[in-house]
């Protein structure tokens, strides 16, 4: 591997090197039907890739106490790592998040904390809690720390496939899309990096269409993790730099990808299956990847997205 030549590309490998004993080292599998090979992070601790950002930025900021803003699995992740640590967590949700994710948080021993309005409202709440407590804010997506975490996804693809040609990845405000995109470039390997994102939701498409951050309206999908209302600050201008296509889906197509994931026993809540979806659109290729990005999904809401008369049992 080549030697970093910046300090967040260092940052990207001790993140690396600090988490990989604590979090799981998550297969790759391959669809059948299409060749595509699946990152599936819906089996890393917690459900989700989230676990990686959060453990990185709780372990490197040492014990105390945090606020984050999340639509659940970077507050599901927070929370199982404050507990790790003994660090104080609080989940700042909007009201139309999942009560079940909010559930999770709270048995994991976090305090969760919901308002009103879109993902910009929650950003205030936050601000606002950080102000008056002294919690250090800690973004789900625009904290290098985190960043750094999530750039370890990209480095497991590329040591577990040596083929990789293209990888594809969910983009909401753009933490795990700029952090493997990172781990790309750290690897001076010759890897495509796709987004995939919601066609209702595209802040990041009209963004890079328009050179600046673009902001949109609270966006309404069925992919609820990636419904930011505009690119972070961070990690906006490593994905202009650093990414090389955006494809928006439809929301039938999430459907349609998370029920095909589900036929081959894979839990996945719709944003886990975006990526999924963008690249069943693409010309077929050898070596696609797609990160499956989590499964935290409520069992009967499973059932009734896909069709399955099952729950698939997680690992």
């Amino acid at each position: 591997m080549p030697a970093p030549r910046t300090p967040f590309a260092r940052q990207c490998l001790a993140a690396r090197d600090r988490i990989g004993p604590l979090i799981r080292r998550t297969p790759i599998l391959t669809d059948p039907d299409t060749g595509i090979h699946l990152k599936c992070e819906n089996e890393q601790v917690t459900g989700s890739f989230k676990a990686r950002g959060a453990l990185n930025a709780l372990t490197a900021l040492g014990p105390g106490a945090v606020v984050v803003g999340s639509s659940g699995n970077h507050g599901i992740a927070t929370a199982w790592a404050a507990s790790r640590l003994g660090a104080d967590a609080t989940v700042v949700m909007t009201e139309a998040t999942s009560a079940y994710k909010r559930n999770r948080i709270r048995r994991l021993g976090a305090r969760v904390i919901t308002c009103a309005g879109g993902n910009n409202a929650r950003g205030d709440r936050v601000a606002e809690i950080a102000a008056a407590t002294g919690a250090v804010p800690v973004s789900s997506y625009d904290h290098p720390l985190v960043v750094a975490g999530q750039a370890s996804v990209g480095f497991e693809i590329l040591e577990q496939l040596a083929g990789a040609t293209t990888i594809v990845v969910p983009v909401g405000g753009g933490g795990l899309l700029a952090g493997v995109a990172a781990a790309v470039e750290v690897a001076g390997r010759r890897v495509r990096v796709v987004a995939a994102e919601p066609r209702a939701a595209n802040d990041t498409a009209l963004s890079l269409a328009a050179g600046r951050r673009i902001e949109i309206d609270p966006p309404v999908s069925v992919c609820d993790g990636v419904l930011a209302q505009t690119p972070g600050a961070f990690t906006f201008p490593l994905i202009r730099r650093l990414v090389d296509e955006v494809v928006e889906v439809g929301e039938d197509e999430v459907l349609a990808a998370m029920q095909e994931l589900a036929v081959l026993g894979l839990t996945v809540e719709p944003t886990g299956a975006l990526a999924f979806a963008a690249a069943r659109t693409l010309p077929a290729a050898a070596g696609t990847v797609a990160v499956v990005s989590g499964g935290n999904v409520e069992p009967a809401e499973f059932r009734r997205l896909t069709g399955a008369s099952r729950y698939p049992a997680r690992p």
